[in-house]
Parts: structure tokens; sequence; C-alpha cells
């Protein structure tokens, strides 16, 4: 038996005070106040905080764990800076894939580099540098499909060029991305990752190696569309993917002007985005996962790709299992509802409001007045959809108090959660999101799981992550060290 003992509870069911959290054979057995207590390991934690370990409900393991040696673009302040960056990291590693992310071309005086550009930065070597959505990319010649138009790729032509670019990372490359990507979650305090993988992004292969890596637990899903139960079971098999959901897409995103709008962008009159699915497809995918028990889900940000799907829930039919949509920016009241009766739960991200939203962010200058409706999560919340947050990482970093703050702080006044409502959705959300219903999952509560994480403060540093009785993560040393079965 170990006693975590002092230790201040965030769940909705702990004292108010310090308390006194019992796990028996990875079991939480009892949570009280504190008191003088024995035990065969009694953890003293006065000012420390307990919470759930959380779950991010949208990561890309590899990506992410490549930018641990690849060029970190994020805040990238020009094209010439960017040139500047790839040329560095070629002159290093001559002829070796340059992999890097996060530039954003909104603040830049000058246009985007063009392939050729690239090319005499690059030597020659393969370059594939996304855009921070990954929904466009600067890519090199020895990755771009023969015809590629210059400038940013996007839609298929930029899948070909990430496809293209995975191919050139090895397994030993791909398997310590993976780890670095784990290792770092759990440090961050988080036990459970969903990795939403599919053809477009990943690969088979990918999904199957991180899978097998040791860490966080790792839910995969695989976005690929099907048309018959049959099908649908035997991708499932194949992939060894929890479900058909995750990154499927519908559409494309507000950055790249790839998200599927019912009226065009206001910085690009003659654009209304990428359709990638149409109403046929979803309603087909849905009635398909659903007649062979499987999960589906899809990628949708635009109000078309949003009338899309709800067109698709209500040809398909109600769900037997919890089906799910990822981002889901740009929803109204009555789409809400429909979500909300077909039990639809929203895999959400709000760093994009964060990064993004408000009167003079990225939002307003492609969409005007409509940015103000953006990510709207109260009203998700209200209207009955159970939301469950995560990163969508290396779009946005991986980082639950960043998340949670974000949720609360919303740009817009009255569409943020409660700070209760959004630690739910980024631990016991999660949890639902994967179509866990057990009423323990995500609490610190008798009954349920051991997965919790240790806090020096409330918001602070992670001191330890336990996930079902497994310690990911500790800082306290052997002395501190609970007892795991």
């Amino acid at each position: 038996m170990t006693l975590l003992l002092g230790a201040r509870v965030l769940d909705p069911g702990a004292p108010a005070g310090p308390a006194a959290v019992e796990i028996v054979d990875g079991t939480i057995t009892r949570v009280a106040p504190a008191r003088a207590e024995r035990g065969d390991h009694v953890v003293h934690l006065d000012g420390a905080v307990l919470t759930p370990a959380f779950v991010d409900a949208h990561v890309h393991a590899t990506s992410t764990g490549l930018l641990v040696d690849g060029l970190d673009l994020t805040g990238c302040p020009s094209p010439q800076a960017l040139l500047d960056a790839v040329r560095t990291r070629t002159a290093a590693r001559p002829g070796a894939l340059v992999w890097g992310h996060g530039w954003q071309e909104q603040e830049w005086d000058a246009p985007v580099p063009t392939r050729a550009e690239i090319d005499r930065a690059a030597g020659g070597a393969p370059v594939y540098l996304s855009r921070i959505d990954v929904h466009s990319a600067l890519v090199s010649g020895a990755l771009a499909a023969p015809g590629t138009p210059d400038g940013p790729v996007t839609a298929d032509p930029h899948h070909h060029a990430r496809r293209a670019a995975l191919a050139a990372v090895d397994a030993p490359v791909r398997d310590a991305a993976q780890r670095a990507f784990l290792a770092d979650a759990a440090a961050r305090g988080i036990g459970v990752v969903h990795e939403c993988a599919g053809p477009d992004i990943s690969s088979r292969a990918d999904l199957a190696a991180l899978l097998r890596t040791d860490g966080p637990d790792v839910v995969g899903y695989w976005g690929e569309a099907v048309t018959t139960a049959d099908e649908a079971r035997a991708l499932l098999a194949a992939t060894g993917a929890h479900g058909l959901a995750g990154d499927l897409f519908v559409d494309g995103s507000i950055g790249s002007r790839t998200a599927a709008l019912c009226t065009p962008y206001t910085d690009a009159p003659d654009s209304t985005g990428i359709r990638y699915l149409d109403a046929d497809a979803v309603a087909a995918h849905l009635a398909a996962c659903t007649a062979a028990g499987i999960q589906a889900g899809f990628h949708v940000i635009g109000d078309a790709a949003a009338a899309m799907l709800v067109d698709g829930l209500r040809r398909s039919g109600r769900a037997g299992v919890r089906h799910r949509v990822e981002h889901l920016e740009m929803v109204d009241a009555a789409q809400m509802a429909v979500l909300a009766e077909h039990g639809v739960v929203a895999s959400v991200q709000p760093l994009f409001d964060a990064y993004w939203g408000g009167g003079t962010g990225m939002y307003a200058a492609r969409l005007g007045p409509r940015a103000g409706a953006m990510n709207p999560f109260a009203a998700l919340h209200a209207a009955g959809v159970v939301l469950a947050l995560g990163s969508d990482s290396p779009v946005t970093p991986i980082g639950p108090w960043d998340a949670v703050r974000a949720a609360v702080g919303h740009r817009t006044p009255g569409s943020g959660l409660t700070t209760a409502q959004a630690m739910s959705a980024h631990t016991v959300g999660g949890y639902r999101a994967a179509g866990d219903a057990d009423p323990l999952a995500g609490r610190i509560a008798p009954g349920a799981p051991a997965s919790y994480a240790l806090w020096d403060r409330e918001g602070g540093t992670c001191l330890r992550t336990v996930q079902r009785g497994r310690v990911l993560h500790d800082t306290l040393g052997d002395e501190h060290r609970p007892l795991v079965p």
C-alpha cells in the first residue's frame, strides 16, 4: 500500500484541504482529509498538488519528436531567416533530410521562399517545412511531385511531399523521435495520448511502432474512409487502430485557407477552401463503422465541413458507439444540438484560440466578423457535447496547464470554460473521446485506476506521472518512489 499524504487534490470529490490518497495494487482505495497515518510507503507531499494524469486527445508523435533534432521555425521572423536556417542545417549535414515546422507568413514583409530558393539553400537536399497548421508546407524539388506549382504545397501535393519526407526517415530515427515525444508528454503530466494517424499524415508502420513504444498509453486512430462494415473491420485489424477516426480530413485549416467555408475567405475572396469528403462519404463512413461497432470520426474545421458532418450524421442514423470530431472550430447552435443528440465527442484545441483568436489575430484576417464565433467551447458544453482537450502537437505544444488556461481565458468573451470544466475535459473527456464510459476514468476517487500527476504547485512543474500504477516520470527520488506491483 502506498499513501500519498498532504497534497491538495484537484478532483470534484476530493477534500478541500490536504488529503490522504491511498493506493493498493494500482487502484485508488481511499481519498480523505490528511491526518497522521502509517502505511507500507508514505510519501509526504506538503504543498504539492495532485491531479488526474492528463489526456492529450490529439497528437502526432513522430512529427513532433522529429523536431527535437529538426528546425523549429515557430516565430521565424522572415523568409530570409528560414532560408538561413536551412542553409546552416544542410552545411552541417550535407544531403540529409531537413525536417522543420512552425513557420507563419502573416507578419512577413516579403513573399514566402520559392522552391528554387529552398533548393539553393539546401544544396539539393530534401527539405520539408510544414506551416504551423501542417496543412501546407514549403518543400524542395526533391520532394515535390512532378508538375507541382511553386510556393507552399497544399492538398494532394502536400500529402505526396509529406509521405516522401517521412519515407526518408529510417526506423531508428523514427523510434527515437517517438520515444522523445512520449517522454516529454510524461514529463508534462500526461498519461494518455491519442495519436491521429492516417495515410496522408504518417504510415501504418509508424502507428504500429508507436503502439509498441513504452510510455504514456497510446490510443491510436487511423484516418481513412470506408464504405462497408467488412471494410471497416479489415482496416482496423490491419492497422491495429482503436478506431477509424482522428484526422480523416473533411477539410483543411483556416491558416492555409483550406478549411471548407460556406462563403469565401475575407482575405481570399475567390476561395472557399477544400472539401476532401462530401456528405455522402461522411454518411457512408459513419454507417459502415456503426454497423461494425467501430468508433468513427473526422477532422472538421470550416462551417461547410461542419454542415457535411451533421448531414452525414442525420443520414447514417443513431450510433451504438460514441463517434468523435476533431477541432470543430466553426459550428452553430443547431449543429451542436445534432452532435449532442448523436453523442459525438468534440476533440478541441484551446491554444488555437490563444494563438490565432481575438480581434486582430489570424482568424480575423482570414474570416472577418465570422472569427468571433470560432471555437465556441462554452456553447458546446452547454449544448451537452462532451469536450476533450488536446494540443494537435506539433501544431501547438503539448502542455495541459497551458491548454486549461487558454480554454478558461478564451479571447472571445463568453466562449470560455470554467477551470473545473476545462480540467474535466482534459482528463475525463479524453477517456470519453476514446469510448471509455467508466465513470471513474480520469478521476482521483476510490475505485479509480492510479493514474495521477503530482505538481510542485497548480500549473507548475510536474514531479511525477503515474498511469494505471506505472511510473512514467519521476523527479522525487527513491525515498519518495511509490511501490508499483
